[in-house]
């Protein structure tokens, strides 16, 4: 949390540079960015920081030797997947029914299976994050912006 808060100390001081207009555009087209590299992240199975994602659990009726689908292949489209942008700041959101599920995965909570099935424990997958690539496409965009 302290290196968010540093981002946004240094990010704040360079859009005061800004005309309002140009700040709404740059924001909207960062939101785009960071919307793409999280959704990379969610395509690739692995968290923010690199690691993948902890698998499911095998059941007992699962079938040996088929394919797994990916998890949350639909949660990574621009459907569900918004950005917002404003002047002075930028965001990449869950939408919709959807942002139960995704909080449940992020931050592994406890849900319930299907609507009257039982409860469980869900395994922590996060979903929406920063990491070092993601500071560093910051960066640019604000470099390029105030150039």
């Amino acid at each position: 949390m302290a290196e968010l808060q540093k981002v946004d100390d240094w990010l704040s001081a360079l859009l005061a540079n800004l005309e309002p207009a140009a700040r709404s555009r740059m924001m909207r087209q960062l939101a785009q960015e960071l919307r793409r590299t999280q959704q990379q992240n969610i395509r690739m199975q692995r968290n923010p920081d690199g690691s993948s994602y902890e698998p499911r659990r095998v059941t007992a009726r699962s079938k040996k030797g088929r394919i797994k689908r990916q998890m949350f292949t639909k949660l990574r489209t621009t459907k569900y997947l918004k950005t917002a942008a404003r002047a002075d700041s930028a965001s990449v959101q869950f939408e919709g029914k959807v942002k139960r599920i995704a909080r449940v995965h992020h931050y592994g909570l406890r849900d319930r299976v299907s609507r009257k099935g039982i409860y469980t424990i869900y395994a922590k997958r996060q979903l929406l994050g920063f990491n070092a690539q993601s500071i560093e496409l910051i960066e640019r965009m604000f470099i390029k912006n105030l150039t």
